[in-house]
């Protein structure tokens, strides 16, 4: 059973409200989402696991494409499977964890709140940084069916590999966003970006890595930008 998600607030009331638990201790709290107790710790996560778990399977999938299509075809294959993860990475985050979906018997804030809400209430939970395999396991699956259906079966494996390589560059760059220290003013814009994503205007910056498509599709920053509304 899923526990009860708080009602979402006015972005600007976050801005607004000053030191309290939302500064003080929720940013960095690490809160039980689930009454099982198996649930709730599959739901945290080492910031190191999809690197664990994905390295292997990336190789795996090159030497098998390889064989399969040659060093050309890989490449090529590889690039689209990349380019397609940083899309993925921004329409999902943009119209898919930003939306509280009308689903029956009132289960949208509470879908929300679990796939991307819970992070902009609790942003430096280091357990909740990047996806679990709970949910990363299933939505490479997805990929893969998808893929074959797009490209073939043989041109699927390197396509599939480039997309693995894209969705481990986002979550190690997610993670690094919160904790890292840029160093090159590169990195240190992308650190801002993602800040401002979670602390000014939730609105806008969908683009944790891929930060050039919010320049495409009109959702990037701006001087004199307003605060947005939307708390999640």
């Amino acid at each position: 059973r899923v526990r009860d998600a708080p009602a979402p607030r006015p972005w600007s009331e976050h801005m607004t409200q000053g030191p309290g638990p939302q500064t003080d201790e929720a940013l960095d709290a690490s809160p039980r989402l689930f009454e099982s107790d198996l649930l709730d710790k599959l739901s945290r996560v080492h910031h190191l696991t999809p690197v664990i778990i994905n390295t292997p399977i990336i190789v795996g999938l090159l030497f098998y494409s390889l064989m399969l299509n040659g060093v050309p075809f890989m490449l090529f294959g590889l690039v689209i499977g990349y380019l397609a993860w940083t899309l993925t990475e921004y329409f999902s985050h943009r119209y898919l964890f930003h939306t509280i979906f009308p689903l029956p018997f009132g289960l949208g804030p509470r879908f929300q709140f679990l796939i991307h809400g819970v992070h902009h209430i609790y942003p430096n939970d280091p357990l909740r940084l990047v996806m679990p395999p709970l949910l990363s396991v299933p939505s490479m699956l997805i990929a893969l069916t998808i893929i074959r259906l797009l490209f073939g079966a043989s041109f699927a494996w390197p396509v599939l590999a480039g997309f693995m390589v894209g969705y481990g560059i986002y979550d190690w760059v997610h993670y690094w966003t919160h904790y890292g220290q840029p160093k090159s003013d590169f990195a240190k814009q992308v650190k801002r970006l993602h800040m401002l994503h979670h602390f000014r205007d939730a609105e806008k910056g969908f683009g944790v890595h891929a930060i050039w498509w919010d320049y495409v599709f009109g959702t990037a920053y701006q001087k004199g930008d307003t605060p947005g509304s939307k708390a999640v």
